[in-house]
């Protein structure tokens, strides 16, 4: 009759927190984490951020009243800031370090350690075989010595073998690859932190400062804000656009360029540069990023008694490749407040689908299509409104026209006029200060140097023992142990036995039929 397992001890307080510890630095945790934070990133690019864009996400909830309070709850606007990420983030970090420190000790200690001494029975090993040759035992562990040593490989010789290991940088470039994970997100965190971005639409012959309010949309790191934004300014003097006219390529930008004069501090002098795609601006760390560009039709209204209330240029942003572009005029001076929706086309053109539409980037034939909206814009409520939105909810419309420059739409019911003079351009750009960059672009550096070291060092070890049959034949005994599969390590082998044997030196070798495997 079997006897029962007898109880396993109580694990305790210390022994939990020693298994949970093993469990967080598990490699098989990491992974989980690492996809966990993948599936975690998800909702920032799918809804709009706080810290980016705070209108959007406002009329985000606003438009979708049922699931914009559960996802404001969830955090999905704010993802990046929100705890359950950072739960993931910082359990990810934990979780790497305590899996590559332990591993980076033990690898350390082995590297300076001598090869394993010979296994008492080397034909056991799956890759092994056995021969004679004709010469002393002595002449033989010389030849195989010379032959690894000439190869780099470590060695551990005695008075009848020779232990031999190569491929150690195979698990350096394993640690490497996951130290540099450790590394991308120490520079994630150092960006997000300190680092910050905005957004800005500066028209030509306008100016811009590098404070909150000159944004049109700004995100900083915890530990950023406007105290310590670069005091720098710029001008955008010109901005230069050619499109292609070809029949490959029609409408496709051909030059994309912008003119600034800039300063570093106010009073400091002012330089000149230009910023183009892939060539930004750099200042104090800032970089001043060219993302886009489009027209800003110029209004001039006036009210009933011919006095003009609004005289300005206006952003409208492009809806399509062709720069059908939309937006919104409002003139709170004017009694009663008027307030108008556009679309501006460079190259005017109709479909029967769509209305007005633009058939080319460039302004061959640019005109205004507008609706005239008169009543409350919704100022005065204090609630933060897009300047690219009208609320027409306590508006009435009161006409629609189109527009080339130069011409006037007088308004029914003597609410005055509107007149288009001419368009402007306008270029967007983005402006970033990242501190975590150049520590990305190490780990992106270290991670790509130990996958290389990972996929083409090959780890193996090999031993050769002799044993003299006679005063000139010694018996040899040689087997290799790979921990890849693609070690090809019969061939090493081959190579080996044929070094030994005096094959491998043509100058002294041994004639083939002075040595025989044994069966």
């Amino acid at each position: 009759m079997s006897k029962e397992a007898p109880p396993l001890p109580p694990m305790g307080a210390l022994g939990f927190l020693r298994f949970a510890w093993r469990q967080l630095t598990s490699m098989k945790t990491a992974l989980i984490l690492l996809f966990l934070l993948a599936i975690a990133s998800v909702p920032g690019s799918i809804f709009p951020q706080r810290g980016n864009n705070p209108l959007r996400v406002n009329e985000w909830i606003a438009d979708s009243p049922t699931f914009g309070p559960i996802f404001d709850t969830l955090g999905f606007f704010d993802v990046y800031s929100s705890p359950w990420f950072a739960a993931v983030y910082l359990l990810l970090f934990i979780s790497l370090i305590g899996c590559v420190l332990p591993r980076t000790k033990v690898h350390w200690r082995a590297m300076f350690a001598p090869p394993p001494p010979v296994p008492r029975n080397l034909l056991r090993l799956p890759e092994s075989m056995s021969f004679e040759v004709g010469a002393p035992a002595h002449d033989v562990l010389a030849r195989g010595q010379k032959y690894l040593t000439d190869r780099r490989w470590r060695l551990l010789v005695t008075e009848n073998a020779i232990a031999a290991e190569k491929g150690f940088l195979r698990e350096t470039g394993n640690l490497l690859f996951h130290f540099s994970l450790i590394l991308i997100l120490v520079a994630i965190a150092v960006g997000g932190l300190f680092g910050w971005k905005g957004n800005v639409i500066v028209r030509a012959g306008q100016g811009f400062s590098n404070t909150l309010t000159q944004y049109d949309a700004w995100g900083g790191g915890r530990f950023t804000g406007a105290a310590r934004l670069s005091p720098f300014s710029f001008t955008l003097d010109k901005f230069n656009v050619e499109f292609d006219r070809s029949e490959a390529q029609r409408g496709s930008p051909s030059l994309f360029e912008a003119d600034v004069t800039y300063r570093r501090s106010p009073g400091a002098v002012a330089e000149n540069s230009r910023i183009e795609v892939n060539s930004p601006l750099e200042i104090d760390g800032a970089k001043v990023f060219l993302v886009g560009h489009g027209y800003a039709p110029h209004f001039v209204v006036r009210d009933a008694s011919g006095a003009v209330v609004f005289d300005d240029s206006v952003v409208f942003l492009p809806q399509d490749g062709n720069f059908t572009s939309t937006g919104v005029v409002k003139i709170p001076d004017s009694e009663p407040p008027l307030g108008i929706e556009g679309i501006f086309v460079p190259t005017a053109a109709s479909n029967n689908l769509r209305g007005p539409i633009s058939i080319f980037p460039g302004p061959d034939d640019p005109a205004v299509f507008m609706s005239a909206w008169r009543g409350d814009l919704g100022l005065d409520a204090g609630a933060p409104q897009s300047v690219y939105r009208l609320d027409t909810k306590a508006m009435a419309q009161i006409g629609l026209d189109a527009l080339r420059p130069g011409q006037t739409w007088v308004l029914p019911d003597g609410s005055g006029s509107i007149e288009v003079t001419g368009f402007e351009r306008w270029a967007s750009f983005q402006i970033a200060f990242d501190p975590g960059k150049e520590i990305a672009l190490l780990g992106a550096i270290l991670a790509l140097t130990g996958l290389m070291l990972s996929l083409f060092i090959r780890r193996r070890r090999v031993w050769i023992a002799v044993a003299p049959s006679s005063q000139t034949v010694t018996v040899v005994q040689i087997a290799g142990l790979a921990r890849i599969e693609s070690a090809d390590l019969p061939g090493e082998l081959q190579l080996i036995r044929e070094a030994v044997a005096g094959l491998a030196d043509t100058t002294s070798a041994t004639p083939l039929g002075d040595f025989k495997e044994q069966k």
